[in-house]
């Protein structure tokens, strides 16, 4: 190599996440077979595994997206879907770990509503939540989907923990710039969220979230809107 030559360090981190997800693919398959072929436990382990390689591709697969939005080479691929198939989907992905934690995941949600948005994006953005909520939930986590009076559709992800900290309900989770590294926890995720939340506009009305803790179950509430 070049040693004058200027390296593209954001590109090749892009490059070196995608080669990670491609190995991590490998890695749920070889975890899945296991699984089929173990008949003699309940798997406990196995599933946490396959649970937490999910996790890591899907983190993966923000960091990539958030690159390429970055590079203004990404946009949502919107089209009409039921908010109950994308609420499935996650439940899909997350009932397992809710189960080997003894915690109830409930759905709320009415099977005629429908909602314009990047459905793959939106899923991995809920899921990104859920996954923290059930890290906090005492016992349950409800996720509920419904429509506001002006309009937007409404994701939403209860929980009966102790809420938010307060630098999260009075920072702006857009701003990366309140990302701390140095910290267990980096708002990477919500950042993501909003991100994907703010990119689909309809109307002229943009997607946003919301976090409170004005929560009937006691704990933390997301709330992503959609136009």
């Amino acid at each position: 190599m070049n040693p004058s030559a200027t390296l593209n360090f954001p590109a090749i981190l892009a490059f070196s996440v995608h080669e990670m997800k491609n190995s991590l693919s490998i890695i749920n398959e070889m975890i899945q077979q296991f699984t089929k072929n173990n008949t003699t436990n309940d798997n406990k382990e196995l599933k946490q595994l396959e649970f937490e390689a999910n996790r890591m591709n899907n983190n993966l697969m923000q960091l990539l997206i958030l690159y390429k939005i970055d590079e203004a080479q990404f946009s949502p691929s919107v089209d009409e879907y039921l908010a109950i198939d994308i609420l499935n989907e996650v439940v899909a992905q997350q009932a397992s770990l809710f189960a080997i934690n003894g915690l109830t995941l409930t759905l709320a949600c009415p099977d005629d509503l429908l909602c314009y948005c990047d459905s793959s994006l939106i899923s991995n953005a809920i899921c990104t939540v859920v996954n923290n909520s059930q890290h906090y939930a005492r016992t349950q986590v409800l996720l509920s989907a419904s429509v506001t009076d002006d309009g937007y559709v409404n994701f939403s992800v209860e929980d009966d923990g102790a809420g938010y900290p307060k630098h999260f309900l009075h920072a702006d989770a857009v701003d990366n710039t309140s990302i701390n590294l140095n910290t267990g926890s980096t708002g990477l995720g919500l950042f993501f969220v909003a991100t994907i939340a703010k990119m689909h506009i309809n109307g002229g009305k943009k997607g946003f979230i919301k976090l409170s803790n004005q929560c009937p179950l006691g704990g933390a509430k997301f709330s992503l809107f959609l136009p």
